[in-house]
């Protein structure tokens, strides 16, 4: 078993401030062994990118069909042109998205759902669907959490 102080971390008698990685075996990833517990294994920077809330909205949206940049925005509210930007191009880097140029006065682009990317919307449209369906259970639970934070601070 390997143990490992993580920077930032803060030990007391209960938590001495390190993680204990258990002995578990490499995933295989296509031809290759994969971590995506290790900071460096490029499955890491895929669920960066499927924990994104941008880029599930837009995985989500767009498996209903094709949309263009700016249908895209005025459905997910609260983007910006810049964020919503970033994120097109990162899915499409990672072939998750398409991009189709239109020969028209202005341009137009269209954007759409691959295959390998339908295979993701499926699996992140069901944590949209637990978070909606939750949403009253969380929200008790954070009420909770602040009170019992509030009492303790006035106790202090």
């Amino acid at each position: 078993m390997e143990t490992i102080r993580k920077e930032g971390t803060f030990g007391d008698a209960d938590h001495p401030g390190e993680t204990t990685l258990t002995d578990r075996p490499p995933l295989l990833l296509g031809n290759r062994l994969g971590d995506s517990f290790n900071p460096s294994c490029p499955t890491r920077m895929v669920l960066d990118r499927i924990g994104d809330k941008w880029a599930v909205l837009v995985l989500i949206l767009l498996e209903a069909g094709p949309r263009r940049f700016n249908q895209l925005r005025r459905e997910i509210q609260g983007i910006s042109q810049k964020m919503l930007a970033q994120t097109l191009r990162s899915l499409e880097r990672d072939g998750l998205v398409s991009r189709r140029a239109f020969a028209t006065v202005p341009v137009t682009v269209e954007y759409a759902i691959t295959p390998l990317g339908r295979t993701l919307a499926e699996t992140v449209d069901a944590l949209r669907i637990w978070a909606e369906s939750h949403i009253g259970e969380v929200a008790a639970a954070q009420r909770a959490y602040d009170r019992r934070q509030e009492e303790e601070a006035q106790a202090a």
